[in-house]
């Protein structure tokens, strides 16, 4: 459909879709998490205002959105640099990084950070949710957002010559306003031209990633090129997961690493620990779903880098697919999840 049919656009340009090896499908290098902050419960305003001193971490690892200084991942490229060369050594080759307009893209680190390291980085075009869309974003039609979308694919982002190689992740809420659907139908557009992925976050509700889907396929978007992220805080049920598997979006789980008791922006869900979430992949494996599996850990805040006594960007490689191995899944289905699945989505029609 473009001189990108049959490739992946990565920050450094074009690559043949081989040459990615195993990639998370869903990360953050750099951005501002600001715009979700959660004001921390009364008489633990110590902890957030230091919330990197020792005797905090528990208290940080439960209220991650709780302390100002934590949501400032764009300050840390120095540890992310390292993190990405422990990636790179523990046998990745890959990142999508999902930061889009509204969370502080920042395209030039991206490009630094891919050339410092090897790692091949795919950066994210359009729009976050609702509450980071300015005034002129709510304003614009679906045309103008289609041809900004379009134009950070082909010619570069944000005055720059880099250009995006996935459009999302498009951050929807739920219920889904009137701007985000605006988006969404932009995206659907945009694919429908470039042919190229697209991801998507959807609102904390069992019924918005149905939805998502369903407004994408009235504007025309291929849902066979489209990720649906964040499915280990959205989807419990395994019925209600079965049923939206059908619709044919790849199925992402994406939270790796990130266990609490309490998730801050939706208190009736119970978010699920790394070993759950293992369960969920070999349930979709065991029921004919390994072709539309992805995996990531969205590291999106400082206390997740090994820095601070995190996890980091290597977790899945070091410790989860050892647990998948485990668990009954294949080196085969792994591999699939892995290099095959991302390869497929990612590389442009």
């Amino acid at each position: 459909m473009t001189e990108l049919s049959g490739k992946v656009q990565t920050v450094l340009g074009p690559v043949g879709p081989d040459q990615l090896g195993r990639t998370m499908t869903h990360e953050h290098l750099t951005m501002s998490f600001e715009c979700c902050y959660v004001p921390p419960p009364s008489g633990n305003e110590a902890a957030a205002g230091d919330p990197f001193h020792m005797k905090h971490m528990f208290w940080l690892r439960q209220n991650p959105y709780g302390s100002h200084e934590n949501l400032l991942l764009g300050q840390e490229t120095a540890a992310v640099r390292e993190e990405l060369m422990a990636y790179r050594r523990a046998g990745g080759g890959a990142i999508v990084e999902n930061t889009t307009t509204g969370i502080d893209r920042d395209l030039p680190t991206l490009r630094r950070l891919a050339k410092d390291t090897g790692v091949h980085v795919v950066a994210g075009a359009g729009y976050y949710v609702d509450c980071t869309h300015t005034e002129a974003t709510r304003r614009m039609t679906v045309e103008k957002l289609t041809d900004i979308m379009v134009s950070e694919v082909l010619h570069g982002a944000d005055g720059t010559d880099i250009r995006c190689g996935v459009i999302g992740e498009i951050g929807t809420g739920w219920p889904i306003t009137e701007s985000e659907r605006k988006v969404l139908r932009a995206a659907a557009h945009a694919q429908t031209q470039l042919g190229c992925p697209v991801i998507i976050h959807p609102g904390r509700n069992p019924a918005a990633p149905a939805e998502v889907v369903r407004i994408l396929q009235e504007a025309g978007g291929d849902i066979d090129k489209t990720v649906m992220s964040h499915l280990d805080r959205t989807i419990f049920d395994h019925g209600e997961l079965l049923e939206f598997a059908k619709l044919g979006s790849f199925l992402e789980y994406d939270l790796f690493g990130m266990e609490m008791l309490d998730y801050p922006y939706n208190l009736e869900v119970d978010m699920p620990s790394d070993s759950q979430r293992v369960q969920a992949l070999a349930f979709l494996v065991k029921e004919g779903y390994e072709d539309k599996i992805v995996i990531a850990h969205d590291i999106h805040t400082k206390h997740r880098l090994t820095k601070y006594g995190g996890h980091g960007y290597s977790h899945i490689l070091n410790n989860i697919v050892p647990k998948m191995l485990m668990r009954g899944i294949s080196q085969s289905q792994v591999d699939k999840i892995l290099i095959e699945n991302p390869k497929r989505w990612l590389t442009f029609k």
